[in-house]
């Protein structure tokens, strides 16, 4: 699986542009939005509660998660009168990172307002990232697709861009087999995030 995104292949675009890429394709009609996160810990750039989180505010991290129901409400309920559908594949390892256990409570808002999650337990896929990781991907539509780069302080750096046809729909039939092994996301967060206490972290 995946295999077009082994060995560096792409449209290497820098951070900027890849940003400006990924809008103009976003506003352009399409219907379907995947995305499969498969790393553990990143360095959000430019969210307010992950740098509280990161300071060790993490009732800080929470309520700023929850000042953003409003804006997040906002985007599904536009990205739904365009037909839009946001699905996502988030892969776990145990015990739940830090990092991760941050990002599932800005998840549960985004799964309480459209956005269709589903966890993937990354036990489940070893034999399928016995040679690498699955990618960090982004699909837009039929015609667009992008692999994720990360920095060395794991901050988005860009991304990898793709656009042949065959690639596009072979990683869309290959997003929807991890999405159907996935679990729905409120009985992972119950079961596994919610008991969990605030997590450490180095400040």
């Amino acid at each position: 699986m995946f295999e077009c995104f082994r060995g560096g292949a792409g449209e290497v675009l820098p951070r900027a542009d890849y940003l400006a890429d990924f809008g103009r394709v976003h506003q352009s009609g399409i219907r379907l939005l995947a995305k499969i996160e498969r790393g553990q810990t990143f360095k959000e750039q430019g969210s307010p509660s992950w740098d509280a989180f990161a300071s060790g505010d993490w009732a800080g991290a929470l309520r700023l998660i929850e000042d953003e129901r409003d804006s997040t409400a906002a985007y599904f309920q536009d990205a739904a009168r365009r037909g839009l559908a946001f699905r996502r594949v988030r892969v776990v390892e145990f015990p739940v990172s830090p990092y991760l256990q941050w990002e599932m409570h800005v998840l549960r808002l985004r799964s309480e307002l459209g956005e269709e999650i589903r966890v993937l337990d990354a036990r489940r896929i070893a034999d399928l990232e016995r040679d690498a990781p699955v990618p960090e991907v982004i699909v837009l539509g039929r015609s667009v697709m992008y692999a994720v780069i990360y920095d060395d302080e794991l901050k988005g750096a860009g991304a990898r861009r793709f656009t042949d046809p065959d690639q596009v729909n072979r990683t869309t039939r290959e997003f929807e087999a991890l999405y159907a092994m996935g679990e729905g996301f409120p009985e992972f967060f119950e079961r596994e995030i919610a008991p969990l206490a605030p997590p450490t972290t180095d400040r």
